[in-house]
């Protein structure tokens, strides 16, 4: 079905970040097409918070996307959390009721999701780098997903020892002579524009390893990812990530829930960007 010329009624969504990148807008603007929606999608990066969270409510901006840094600097500027983020204080989806700005977390129930498909042992012991706003929503799932074992790894030393507080984990400034059959990289290492080439663990704690986990997403296979593979071990990708919790974006946007097919159709036009 072909989506309505844009017009006066078209209804805004958009995304925050330091870097945008294209897969929101080309997955989003692919379901809105194919379905016939009056929607359009736009990915934007802001140096003034406040006044782009204004703009989104003034504006009757419908949606917006919220990726690194502003997952918990944004708390502050909404009228309300939805339980999945007030229960990890970070936000990665803002909904607009008629001007009402609510914070939700898709991150979560994504990860938690592809955890449970994982099949990984929730036994097994673990290893997290980093403790940002993505960091919570991963050691989130995982706790709620029965893992016990864990250590967050992070410099920070004021947000590291408070997420691993927070869940009943380990916490150590940097990786030393540390070693677990999970590894899980929830910093920028190995992104896009920012720490591309970058290996987030050294090659022998990967060899080492039964599973990894890279919640980059871009580029779609990062150097983490591909020493993994490489060595036969079970991976879990930012790219994974990235389609469910913007499929769920998309559900609370339009109120609309994509059959598969067209969720995969949208996710393979996505990653060619």
């Amino acid at each position: 079905m072909d989506r309505t010329s844009i017009g006066r009624d078209t209804t805004l969504c958009m995304s925050l970040a330091a870097r945008p990148g294209t897969f929101g807008s080309r997955f989003h603007n692919h379901l809105y097409e194919r379905l016939g929606l009056d929607y359009v999608y736009k990915a934007f990066t802001t140096t003034d918070l406040s006044a782009a969270i204004g703009g989104i409510r003034a504006l009757g901006i419908r949606g917006c996307a919220i990726s690194m840094p502003f997952k918990e600097a944004v708390i502050p500027l909404l009228d309300g959390l939805a339980p999945s983020a007030q229960a990890i204080d970070s936000v990665n989806t803002i909904v607009n009721e008629g001007g009402r700005l609510t914070g939700h977390n898709t991150d979560y129930s994504a990860v938690r999701s592809l955890l449970e498909q994982s099949g990984i042992d929730p036994a097994t012991p673990f290893l997290l780098r980093g403790s940002g706003g993505m960091a919570k929503a991963v050691a989130a799932a995982l706790h709620d997903g029965g893992f016990r074992q864990g250590t967050i790894v992070a410099r920070n030393g004021r947000s590291g020892p408070a997420l691993a507080e927070a869940y009943d984990y380990g916490w150590a400034e940097d990786l030393g002579s540390l070693t677990a059959p999970v590894l899980i990289n929830v910093t920028p290492l190995g992104m896009a524009g920012g720490g591309e080439g970058q290996l987030a663990f050294p090659e022998a704690m990967i060899a080492a390893a039964q599973a990894v986990f890279d919640v980059v997403a871009l580029p779609v296979e990062t150097p983490f990812l591909r020493a993994a593979r490489s060595r036969g071990k079970a991976t879990i990708s930012g790219a994974e990530v990235a389609v469910l919790q913007a499929l769920e974006q998309f559900v609370l946007y339009t109120g609309i829930r994509p059959e598969p097919a067209a969720v995969e159709a949208a996710a393979v036009l996505a990653r060619v960007g």
